[in-house]
């Protein structure tokens, strides 16, 4: 899944608009954390695998390029960081790492994998 920056509604508290504005947010901020390997967000590797509100919680589904990235171990804190700091205290980050369905090359941006030969 990857965000395309659009958000629609009318604006109005409650509505899909302002939950929509909410996971843009969250969407933008981890398109700003960066793969120390390759220089590429994670949000165009295709390593966000789902964004959604649950009552005072976003809660955020991530996986990493393969079991074993040197970057296991920071990336996932990287992402709760900048995501609970850009929310605040509009909500609590839960922030889950997956490995189901395994990360391939296809789950990218298609002019990112472009830029990397794929």
């Amino acid at each position: 899944m990857v965000y395309d920056g659009t958000v629609e509604g009318d604006g109005a508290v409650g509505s899909p608009s302002e939950d929509q504005d909410f996971t843009a947010l969250v969407w933008k901020t981890l398109s700003q954390i960066y793969d120390p390997e390759l220089g590429i967000d994670i949000v165009s590797l295709g390593l966000i695998y789902d964004v959604h509100q649950e009552g005072d919680t976003v809660a955020i589904k991530m996986t990493l390029t393969t079991p074993g990235c040197p970057a296991s171990e920071n990336l996932p804190d990287m992402a709760q960081l900048a995501v609970s700091f850009a929310l605040g205290d509009k909500a609590n980050v839960d922030l889950e790492v997956v490995w189901d369905p395994p990360w391939d090359t296809s789950m990218m941006n298609p002019e990112t994998a472009m830029g990397l030969g794929f």
